[in-house]
């Protein structure tokens, strides 16, 4: 299973819109497959900022055909291998109300597609006013976000993590 981060991730931007630290955001994604007894590998794509791509890369590239991608404002996507780009397994959109256990029980999801096994819903607030409140600071994180991409095939990141299950 692969966790595929965007260009910005980690480097130019560090938060996700809901201001939670990418570090935090990827140590609950992969606490969340750990629990499912799974590893994830991290990679970063770089020649796009768009969260169907980032995910549809990843699972291109993962041994078990599903992966989590993640924009670095938070908005995430489970894909599979076969499906097109715009076509995915789960979407998370709100990435404002998206908080680490709803992080980590994207990471169980996930690796439940890997092991071929029914997912669970996936609990998450609706807030039909974020869109409204945050839509400057989206335009301009996603403006950050590709101002990063570069024409570089992906490339696994290391991450010091240790599950907490």
């Amino acid at each position: 299973m692969i966790l595929a981060v965007g260009p910005a991730f980690g480097r130019a931007l560090t938060k996700t819109i809901g201001e939670l630290e990418h570090e935090e955001v990827l140590a609950a994604i992969l606490t969340g497959v750990a629990e499912e007894g799974l590893t994830a590998r991290i990679l970063r794509v770089s020649h796009s900022s768009d969260c169907a791509e980032i995910g549809h890369v990843g699972a291109q590239l993962s041994g078990s055909g599903i992966s989590v991608g993640l924009q670095s404002r938070g908005t995430t996507v489970i894909h599979k291998r076969g499906l097109a780009r715009l076509s995915n397994l789960e979407l998370f959109p709100q990435s404002p109300s998206l908080t680490l256990e709803t992080y980590r029980a994207i990471g169980r999801n996930a690796a439940r597609y890997a092991k071929g096994e029914r997912p669970t819903p996936v609990p998450v607030q609706v807030d039909n006013w974020a869109r409204l409140r945050l839509i400057v600071k989206t335009a301009l994180l996603h403006r950050r976000e590709t101002e990063e991409v570069r024409d570089l095939p992906p490339f696994e990141l290391a991450f010091d993590w240790e599950p907490d299950v």
